[in-house]
């Protein structure tokens, strides 16, 4: 390099003879994306009270409670009231909870991570008025404290630590042990992998409203098959960690509920009928009172789901409801209680779609309420207000339009229906609704304009206050050279329409050929055809402005809310309807479309995703050129018990669906180039599954490219670098193998 050399005051100052170029603000780069703060959006994290129409949130390191209607602010817990005596900072919160009368803080910090989530860490317990903040978990090591919770009254806390239950006092600070595993394989108020992963179960226990006693899971991952996770990196020898984790047809833990009372110390079992090993307690909550409990019991196939209310004293149960279906069930949450705990809330797909009803208490089970009628999904269910003459049930909804949400509500009566979210805000709208339904924090955003969050009231609708506007974030955008997203529909031979999008170079010429890369997932846990931002969008827009054109569809079986017959078409025929979808909607595409290369198509998916970049370059190598699959399952047969029997039944009742749906079994007919990507370290798509891939690949002798990142997990983001190493990689194999630019 050439230098300029200065002499100034008798020092020598040597600069480079050209300045630092400036960054090309029209253009996205990889480094922009994953090693900047260029486009990273900002949320609003807060919390309702349950009472008044305030929230609570962390701000410069102190908690403040926030005022609905004024937004004006009082500091709850200060930075120094978060400091540890003889500590030279306050606590970084992770979470927090306060006491009814807001007189105690628990404060969680220290957090890491249980699988997905960081459920695991610390918890510290502040007294505002004497001004006292002191850790909990007596002689407990350094996070090992889970799901701590004050009880009703607020004279006690309790918490699960390694698989127990513990409960201390708030004044005494005595801590006392309520359950005692008998075994290592013993689990009391928390789960196994599988129950977290697919039912989405991580906290185990409920204080009842009382405070006298606690309702808990308890599960034994005894004679569970068990997985190896090995750490070959970290220390001289390897370490192996062991995981419990069923794989579909084996056995899974057993599980039950009981309530324990903290007078007596003793458990009260529920007596659930039916082998512990073969169902599901899928929920559990107190039933609006401290003597019953509301379970939801989902059989091994997971076709019916039974509604149970269980005498907390004697353990009885009765069913109240039972749903059923020819495919499989989905579990209800949030239920919500009505006219005094006599009536509550359902979802059902019953009536072909997924509709709001309520039922009763007594068990009305062939009387449910229908609250939505109508053809359209219930998405989500937010509110319930039986405060207005006949009430009203807020729920998300996108009637005959999948790719978008709305704020939608209906007459608990059924007799009226309507949108909140203004007709002018089209794209993906969520809420954060209050106690009392007249409030909610409400985020908006598009595929082509950044979220924003605002205070909205209800049911009007109207503004209250801007909370994040994400300036700096939208700047950065439209400062980019970009095309807006096109959303349309394929139709496929059979009369199907299919949800699609596409991103185009920004100076597209419709007389030249583009390449054209396929974004897929194509499974029954996502949608992938959204109007909402995303970070994933940006990487897409940089292959567009590279000059690809890049296009996703959602087939049928994904959990784009189009009804139970377009939701459920994948029942037993994952891995078969999906590909086969993706391709007639491809060919469609590059027909119509004639500036669409079919000479140069890429696909490429992550998780069920790369299970889908797998069928799609095997099961169609006329069509697909060029396949990047990251984390997939290439044999159903070594996925877990609860997803994959949802969707496909027992092995044993399934043979030919599992073989058909299996990509492993049709490796043999690779032609196009094939990256293959694995963290070593997943839990959840065991990288089992793709070493035999590999194994297959060979026996073929069919080339292909494989990328193996040590120890990282199923979202291979761990370990500085990561992302942006893997999304180059990618960049770089497509420039390789997938030339862009039109011809």
């Amino acid at each position: 390099m050439r230098l300029l050399v200065a002499l100034l005051l008798g020092c020598i100052v040597i600069a480079p003879a050209h300045a630092e170029a400036e960054v090309d603000r029209s253009r996205l780069t990889l480094e922009r994306i994953y090693d900047s703060k260029d486009f990273s959006a900002k949320s609003y994290a807060a919390q309702w009270l349950p009472e008044a129409p305030a929230y609570t949130r962390v701000e410069e390191g102190a908690i403040v409670r926030v005022d609905a209607a004024t937004g004006v602010a009082e500091t709850l817990v200060s930075e120094d009231e978060l400091t540890p005596a003889n500590a030279s900072a306050p606590l970084p919160v992770d979470g927090y909870a306060f006491s009814d009368d807001l007189s105690l803080a628990l404060i969680y910090t220290n957090s890491k991570r249980v699988w997905r989530q960081k459920t695991r860490g610390d918890y510290w317990l502040l007294d505002r008025s004497a001004r006292q903040l002191r850790k909990l978990g007596g002689d407990a090591a350094e996070a090992t404290l889970m799901f701590a919770k004050l009880s009703p009254d607020s004279r006690q806390v309790a918490y699960v630590r390694e698989g127990d239950l513990y409960v201390e006092d708030v004044a005494g600070k005595k801590v006392r042990r309520l359950t005692h595993k008998r075994t290592s394989t013993e689990i009391n108020g928390t789960f196994d992998w599988v129950y977290e992963e697919e039912l989405g179960l991580r906290d185990g226990w409920r204080w009842s409203p009382d405070g006298k006693s606690i309702a808990y899971w308890q599960l034994d991952t005894e004679g569970v098959g068990r997985i190896p996770l090995v750490n070959n990196t970290d220390s001289l020898y390897p370490k192996v960690q062991w995981i419990p984790y069923p794989k579909v047809g084996e056995m899974n833990s057993s599980a039950r509920v009981g309530v324990l009372s903290l007078n007596s110390g003793e458990t009260t079992w529920t007596k659930v009928e039916g082998d512990p090993r073969n169902q599901y307690i899928a929920r559990m909550e107190w039933a609006r009172n401290s003597d019953e409990l509301m379970l939801q019991l989902l059989n091994r196939r997971q076709n019916e789901n039974r509604v149970l209310l269980a005498d907390a004293d004697t353990g009885e149960v009765r069913t109240i409801l039972t749903e059923t279906d020819d495919a499989w069930v989905d579990v209800e949450d949030p239920v919500l209680w009505l006219d005094d705990d006599r009536r509550f809330t359902w979802q059902s797909d019953r009536g072909g779609w997924r509709q709001l009803y309520t039922a009763s208490r007594e068990g009305d089970n062939d009387k449910p309420l229908l609250v939505t009628p109508g053809e359209f999904d219930v998405i989500q269910l937010l509110h319930a207000d039986e405060a207005s003459e006949r009430g009203w049930a807020y729920f998300i909804a996108s009637p005959g339009d999948a790719v978008r949400r709305y704020l939608y509500r209906a007459r608990l009566d059924g007799s009226k229906l309507e949108r909140v979210t203004p007709k002018d805000q089209s794209g993906w709208h969520a809420y954060r609704l209050s106690a009392d339904g007249r409030f909610a924090i409400h985020t908006y955003a598009q595929a082509d304009r950044p979220p924003v969050v605002d205070l909205v009231s209800l049911p009007d609708h109207k503004r209250v206050r801007m909370l994040e506007e994400n300036e700096e974030l939208r700047e950065a955008y439209e400062a980019l050279d970009a095309t807006t997203t096109e959303f349309f529909q394929i139709e496929l031979e059979d009369g199907a329409r299919l949800d699609a999008y596409a991103l185009h170079p920004p100076e597209l010429d419709r007389s030249k050929k583009y390449p054209v890369v396929v974004y897929v997932y194509g499974e029954p846990a996502g949608q992938t055809v959204s109007d909402n931002w995303g970070s994933r969008g940006l990487w897409h827009r940089m292959l567009a402005q590279q000059g690809y054109v890049v296009v996703s569809i959602d087939n049928r079986g994904t959990a784009a809310p189009r009804g139970r017959a377009f939701r459920k078409a994948a029942h037993r025929k994952i891995g078969t309807i999906g590909p086969a979808d993706q391709a007639a909607a491809l060919k469609k595409l590059l027909t119509d479309r004639s500036y669409l290369d079919a000479e140069r198509v890429g696909v490429w998916g992550w998780s069920g995703g790369g299970s889908s970049t797998l069928h799609a370059m095997f099961k169609h190598p006329d069509l697909y050129h060029v396949g990047m699959s990251v984390a997939p399952v290439p044999n159903q047969r070594y996925y877990d018990t609860i997803y994959q029997e949802r969707y496909m039944d027992l092995p044993s009742d399934n043979v030919e669906g599992f073989l058909e749906g299996s990509p492993i079994n049709f490796a043999h007919q690779l032609e196009g180039d094939l990256l293959v990507v694995h963290g070593t370290g997943d839990d959840n798509c065991h990288y089992q599954t793709t070493e035999m891939l590999m194994n297959e690949l060979i026996r073929h002798d069919k080339p292909f490219t494989m990328m193996a990142y040590p120890n990282r997990t199923h979202a291979i983001r761990e370990g500085e670098g990561t992302s942006l190493h893997l999304f180059s990689l990618l960049t770089r194999f497509l420039t390789e193998h997938l030339p862009s630019g039109p011809r």
